[in-house]
């Protein structure tokens, strides 16, 4: 009886235990979505996706305005006047008389329509403010480019954190069904005294303890997919599975490339703002230079209107045209003090660059230590795997000749679930560390679109 009760333990554990090693670890079944598919959800329906494309729209109409400044400017008033009291003045005597006399000036009822139009033909300050116009469209851009990185990188890190608690749920179901089994046939040799109880409830301990952590990671499964779907923009209540069942047959390809500043956004974008501000600074510099500028007005004024039923009646026309040309001369330092804060402005972003391109390099240094590391946690966690492998095959057959307690096989079958959960976290580590190297080299564009 205790031998069938044992080799039937021994045929349970190891068939169990070498299926996993034939068969890949189990991953969920092809669902919806794959990394690719949730970052190109994501570029559509992100939030900051659309704040990105409104700022470009925002640069373009700057653009306008700025080319507007130097057309032609036109306007037109009109007014309607009733001076209840008109103003009245004396001429001198000896004018019109011996005596002074006292004119009304105006009139009762008063109509005036003008037009007025402005042309500017010189004035600097205006022309570097269209200079502008293509580095603020560029940095519109370049904000636009970062937004979708930013998108990329969030996405893919929490689709691994997504991946990770499901091969975590898978892992701990195996154990806990290879546990009830161990348990069913522990509680056979208790009820013949083959065992003594402690042995069972030991099990039994083991058991309820992986119960209880696979309810803590399916709560953190249900927590890292409502991660996963804001960053991807997607409603909390929408269904969303993963169907990416290559991270764990395939590494990730690693190409350590040159580290260059002048590929990140980043860089690109403190440069930009750098030039907006050399521009800014030319631009108050130009302040002190004349501007010349053509003007024009015609209008219309009624006249004897001394009711109002004359209001819009005997009109008589006026207009003029000349040249305009305005010298600045002394504005008590004040574009001075401008001109001194703007370059210091200036210079702060200059110094705040070199500071950025250490950090950058920094940066990729760490990354490069990271991947170097994590490729050596994963060569190292297969090893393991296939020791732990070999090491539980060799107990379960040194059980069957009656050399090893059943104790060590289930120690042994523990080191081998462990490995397995080891290797799968240091593959995960290996893909973040992937993307954190691509992100200090600027190229995570290119490794969404090979994907």
């Amino acid at each position: 009886m205790k031998r069938l009760i044992a080799l039937g333990l021994v045929f349970t554990l190891t068939s169990t235990g070498l299926g996993w090693a034939q068969a890949q670890p189990q991953v969920p079944a092809p669902a919806n979505f794959r990394l690719k598919d949730c970052i190109d959800y994501g570029l559509k329906n992100f939030g900051s996706i659309r704040i990105a494309q409104y700022q470009i729209e925002t640069a373009n109409q700057q653009a306008r305005q700025a080319l507007g400044q130097y057309l032609p400017q036109v306007s037109a008033t009109g007014t309607s006047i009733n001076n209840i009291k008109l103003q009245q003045s004396v001429v001198p005597a000896g004018v019109f008389g011996p005596e002074p006399r006292v004119f009304i000036i105006g009139q009762k009822f008063q109509t005036n329509l003008t037009a007025q139009a402005t042309q500017t033909i010189f004035d600097r300050s205006l022309l570097i403010g269209i200079k502008a116009n293509k580095p603020n469209q560029q940095l519109a851009a370049l904000n636009t480019r970062q937004t979708q990185e930013d998108v990329i990188y969030n996405i893919a890190t929490n689709y691994y954190q997504v991946f990770v608690s499901q091969q975590q749920i898978s892992l701990l179901r195996d154990n806990l069904e290879r546990t009830q089994q161990v348990l069913n046939i522990l509680k056979l040799q208790r009820d013949n005294g083959v065992i003594q109880p402690v042995d069972y409830t030991r099990t039994e301990v083991s058991y309820n303890s992986t119960q209880s952590q696979l309810t803590l990671a399916e709560n953190d499964l249900n927590l890292a997919l409502n991660r996963l779907k804001y960053q991807m923009g997607m409603p909390q209540e929408q269904t969303l599975v993963l169907s990416d069942s290559t991270l764990l047959t395939q590494l990730p390809s690693l190409e350590q490339g040159e580290f260059s500043a002048a590929n990140l956004v980043s860089f690109q974008q403190a440069e930009t703002n750098i030039q907006l501000q050399d521009l800014q600074l030319q631009r108050i510099r130009a302040g002190y230079l004349p501007t010349l500028s053509l003007t024009a007005n015609y209008g219309t004024v009624n006249l004897g209107a001394q009711t109002i039923d004359k209001l819009f009646t005997n009109f008589v026309g006026f207009g003029s045209f000349g040249i305009r040309l305005n010298v600045p001369i002394f504005d008590g330092f004040q574009r001075d003090a401008q001109i001194k804060q703007q370059r210091l402005t200036l210079l702060t972003q200059q110094e705040q660059q070199k500071l950025n391109v250490s950090a950058y390099r920094l940066q990729f240094n760490n990354a490069q230590s990271q991947i170097q590391r994590a490729q050596t946690s994963v060569q190292n966690d297969d090893r393991n795997v296939k020791l732990a492998q070999e090491v539980y095959n060799i107990t379960t057959l040194q059980y069957k000749q009656g050399t090893k307690l059943l104790s060590d096989v289930i120690n042994a079958d523990n080191s081998y679930r462990e490995a397995r959960t080891n290797y799968i976290n240091s593959l995960i580590n290996l893909y973040q560390a992937r993307l954190d190297l691509e992100q200090s080299q600027g190229k995570l564009l290119t490794f969404y679109n090979q994907l």
